[in-house]
């Protein structure tokens, strides 16, 4: 039973990224999605969450209008699309499945994925 997180690399300034994070050994569409990610030296952030019917919320001030998030239930795959990248977004990404409605609580999220990569350089 576990969560992946897939998609981070290495990407200039104002390119476009999509993460995925596959769920496996459990309906995900059961759960819903957060999305978090951990700078170096800093704290970890809430990012978003779309939820069991697809409703979204976007809680990281800095992404709104570059950030869209999807899922996909026959994949069990939830998706997050970030376009215009700064340096400031590099961070290891994160996705955790709460049985529960979208929070910004990190502790309500049961399962968590080893996080992805994502570095933002020119």
């Amino acid at each position: 039973v576990q969560l992946q997180a897939s998609g981070g690399g290495l990407v200039q300034p104002g390119d476009s990224l999509r993460l995925s994070c596959v769920a496996s050994g459990f309906t995900s569409g059961d759960y819903s999605i957060g999305w978090f990610r951990q700078a170096p030296g800093k704290e970890r952030e809430k990012m978003s969450c779309i939820n069991q019917k697809g409703d979204t919320i976007l809680w990281a001030a800095s992404m709104k209008g570059r950030v869209t998030f999807s899922r996909d239930f026959t994949k069990n795959t939830a998706y997050l699309q970030m376009n215009s990248l700064t340096p400031e977004d590099t961070a290891i990404y994160l996705c955790a499945a709460t049985n529960s409605d979208c929070s910004g609580d990190a502790s309500q999220y049961r399962r968590w994925g080893p996080g992805t990569q994502v570095t933002v350089s020119s």
